[in-house]
This record gives structure tokens, C-alpha cells and sequence, in this order.
């Protein structure tokens, strides 16, 4: 009997399923577990309350980012839910013996950026957190999706979770991107496509030569927004690309372990005739620098564009006038020479020494314009460093622009880093809700080039114009 060709999330799911139940879940087991400071307190607290130990300590790995500050880092962190959370965080990773990279800590940084950088995320693994964005990780051909409080106890006392299997859909975007497009403007082009759940229920593999091209960062940007269209999780088959990425990193394998590792990573890719549930090819000759003009991210358009009217964008016309009220815009508008107040670049988005390359690009030789507050914040601290040993800091302080220190920043406005009521931010982050920036706040997504345009004009500029 011939066998049935399988996709690559196929081959990695069903080799982690411990036990499948009958029309239920499967039981999953968990490679890698990332921990933070939010969503973790909880989950210790009911281990406690059941009397239960975590199974295997050494594959859960926590570091403090959504509530830290990204500047004086050094003082005590002032807001007391923060402070209590952060202290929980390193208590409860002291008392079971889990590695914890806090505040301080040379290799702290955003949980989805210290992963890869450190070669904790490895091909074919299973990845989880208490973290929506953990869908970045399938940058390098693992499954890695984000779980809920109760989940994040159950992986910690078994190491496993239940999952329904997802359905698989395969998104291909053929051909070579134009000047100035990023992996941001492929994800978000894709996301206006299909819509912001348009994916829901699927778990997205993305192929074709556009996803071929890109480097491990580009991936990873491609991978993280994978959920803000609905999808459980994106995945990219790993190639010479991302082995060239992990080799050398501190936890990766090493010897006689690498060769027996890549041996089996060669392996992760959807083989000849395996079928999706659902398939969607776009050309990259049709992706333009892009900017979201409502209040998710599925409202996104070309940034020389002009505002769809309802009928053409779909779904309820009164939701539609209602995201078009709360950011003060109006159809068939322009988006192009709209005022900016806030520029960020930062995030698990676009956090990496790539997206600060880009920036600088742009910046360079150039003035931030007056009345733009912007704030720079790298993933980590060893994103932090390459920035600084790379000269970009350099270009950034001649520029007019300040470095802040690690952290999600104003990503979620867990912080203190919060967009003003009414104010408007270009923002590289994946999320532009009706106050997720801070309350009132109206966040408009793009690429680090599209930031750092706008950052240098004030208004939304065609970066294509600057480079």
C-alpha cells in the first residue's frame, strides 16, 4: 500500500502526539516551553494548590518583557502590579529550578526574540507559551503556537497539552518583491487578502520563492502575524537558510549532535502531492509598502492607496464606519501625508537587528521631525549590542533619535510606554486594536522603512521616495 505524502506540519505534529482521541484532541508533547512574567503566576500558583512539581524544568525557559520599563532599568520598577509579577517570575523560577533571564540579565529581551537568538528554537519542534505571538517560532520549522493560564500549568506539570489538530492551509506568494517591500509588507498584504479571520481554524504553511528569499528575521515577522489572521500558527520549511542561522548559537547543538540534528531537519518539508485544506497563491509583483488605516489588522491597503468605501472592504458596513470613526479617517481618503505623532519600532514583530538596519537606512543623514515622539526599542540586549557594535546608534543620536533598553514596549501598553488618547502612531508591532497602544490611542501598522519615513517627515510617507 502506497503512502499517503505528507505536509510538513504534518510530519511534525504527528510525530509529537503521544495519544490521539477518538473525534477529540490529541495529546501533545512539548518540546520547548517559554515563559513570562504575565501570564505565569497563575499557572505556579495552581501547581502549588494541586501539590504538583513542573515534569522538566530544563525545557521551560522564562525571561521578563511585557511589563518591564524600557528605560532605567537599573531602578526598581515603579508601577507595583509590574514589580509584583516580575518577582513572582524569578521566585517561582528559583523554586523550581527553571531558567530565568529578568531584568539585568545580558541575554534578556522580548520571550520570541531570545528563543532563535539563543538556539533554543529549533526545526521540528513543538513550541509553546502563554503568548498569542509564539506563532513566530514556525520561522524554523516548528509547530509553536500560543496557549492559555490552565494550558501553561498543564504543560509545566506533564509537559504536554490537548490540542484539536488544525486544519492545514498553504499560502504561496510567487516572484520577487519590488524596492522598499519587507517581509511586514508580505504579511500584511496577505492579511488584507484573506481578511482577520480568514485563517481561523488553519494552521498556515507558508511557501514559494518570496519566503525562500527572505532571511531568518523576515520569517520570523511572516510567522508572528500568522495569528493575526486567525491562524493557530504559521510554518516555514527549514533550509540552508535557517541552518546557516542556528549553527553556533549557544544552546544549539554542537558535533557529532549537530550532524545527526541537520540529518533530521533536511527532512522537514512538505513532500510532492500532499494536500491542504485550503490554498491561496499571491504574486509578489502586486505587494506595495503597506499601512493599516482601521482597527485590525486585516484593515490594511497599499500606502499610495486610498481608504476603501464599506462595500468594497466587506464584512458589517456599521463595524467598518465605526474602526473609520475611531481613527478619524474617512473613505477614499489617502492614508499618504497623514499626520504622525508617535513613531515605535520594536516588538516581537520587528525587534530584530534587520528591522534597526532598515530603520537607520532610511534615517541616515536625515533629522526626526519635530513634534514626532519616537521610540526605539530593541528586542533584546543582544540586539541592543549589534546595534550599537554596528554603528547604527551612531546614525540613530545624529538623527535626533534615543536607544531605549530591551522589552514589548508599546506593543501592549503594559508599560509606561503608552500613545497618548487621540494621538497617532506608525507602529511595527502586530496589533492595532482601539486602545492597544494605550487608551485612545489610534495605531496605524507598517514596516520599519514605513516608520522611519514617517519619523522623518512627521506625515505617512512612500518610504520608496527616501531610499
Amino acid at each position: 500500500m502506497s503512502k499517503i505524502p505528507a505536509t510538513l506540519f504534518d510530519k511534525v505534529w504527528d510525530s509529537h502526539a503521544v495519544r490521539k482521541i477518538e473525534d477529540g484532541p490529541d495529546v501533545l508533547f512539548i518540546d520547548r516551553h517559554f515563559i513570562h512574567e504575565v501570564t505565569s503566576p497563575v499557572a505556579f500558583l495552581g501547581l502549588e494548590n494541586r501539590g504538583l512539581s513542573v515534569m522538566f524544568p530544563e525545557k521551560t525557559f522564562a525571561t521578563a518583557d511585557h511589563n518591564t520599563p524600557t528605560i532605567n532599568q537599573h531602578l526598581p520598577v515603579q508601577d507595583p502590579l509590574s514589580a509584583n509579577q516580575l518577582k513572582a517570575l524569578e521566585s517561582n523560577t528559583a523554586k523550581y529550578g527553571i531558567s530565568h533571564w529578568g531584568l539585568g540579565n545580558p541575554r534578556n529581551g522580548i520571550v520570541h526574540v531570545v528563543g532563535p537568538e539563543n538556539g533554543i528554537t529549533l526545526p521540528g519542534m513543538t513550541i509553546v507559551c502563554g503568548d498569542s505571538h509564539t506563532s513566530t517560532h514556525g520561522a524554523f520549522g516548528a509547530i509553536a503556537f500560543g496557549i492559555g493560564t490552565s494550558e501553561v500549568e498543564m504543560v509545566l506539570s506533564s509537559q504536554c497539552i490537548m490540542q484539536q489538530k488544525p486544519k492545514k492551509m498553504r499560502i504561496t506568494v510567487t516572484g520577487t518583491t519590488g524596492k522598499g517591500i519587507t517581509p511586514k509588507d508580505v504579511t500584511l498584504y496577505i492579511i488584507s487578502q484573506l481578511t482577520a479571520a480568514g485563517a481561523t481554524g488553519y494552521f498556515v504553511e507558508y511557501a514559494g520563492e518570496v519566503f525562500e528569499q527572505m532571511s531568518m528575521e523576515g520569517r520570523m515577522t511572516v510567522c508572528n502575524m500568522s495569528i493575526e489572521m486567525g491562524a493557530r500558527g504559521g510554518i516555514i520549511a527549514p533550509d540552508e537558510t535557517t541552518f546557516a542561522y542556528i549553527k553556533g548559537r549557544e544552546k544549539a547543538p554542537q558535533g557529532a549532535a549537530w550532524d545527526n540534528a541537520l540529518a533530521y531537519w533536511k527532512t522537514l518539508k512538505t513532500e510532492e502531492g500532499a494536500t491542504f485544506d485550503k490554498e491561496y497563491t499571491f504574486n509578489a509583483a502586486d505587494i506595495e509598502p503597506m499601512i493599516t488605516y482601521g482597527t485590525n489588522p486585516g484593515m490594511g491597503m497599499g500606502i499610495t492607496q486610498r481608504i476603501p468605501v464599506a462595500q468594497e472592504a466587506g464584512g458589517s458596513a456599521a463595524s467598518y464606519e465605526k474602526s473609520l470613526q475611531y481613527m478619524g479617517f474617512q473613505e477614499e481618503e489617502p492614508m499618504l501625508g497623514k499626520k504622525v505623532d508617535y513613531v515605535f519600532i520594536g516588538s516581537c514583530t520587528n525587534g530584530r537587528i534587520e528591522d534597526f538596519r532598515a530603520f537607520a537606512s532610511v534615517v541616515k543623514g536625515r533629522k526626526k521631525a519635530e513634534g514626532v515622539t519616537a521610540w526605539i526599542v530593541p528586542g533584546s540586549h543582544i540586539v541592543e549590542q549589534q546595534i550599537r557594535e554596528e554603528g547604527i546608534l551612531d546614525i540613530l543620536t545624529a538623527a535626533g533619535f534615543e536607544l531605549r533598553q530591551p522589552g514589548c514596549s508599546a506593543c501592549l501598553a503594559m508599560n509606561d510606554d503608552k500613545v497618548p488618547a487621540g494621538k497617532y502612531a506608525v507602529s511595527t508591532s502586530n496589533r492595532n486594536f482601539e486602545g492597544r497602544q494605550g487608551p485612545g490611542s489610534r495605531t496605524m501598522l507598517a514596516s520599519p522603512l514605513v516608520a522611519a519615513a514617517a519619523a522623518v517627515t512627521g506625515v505617512v510617507t512612500d518610504p520608496r521616495e527616501l531610499i
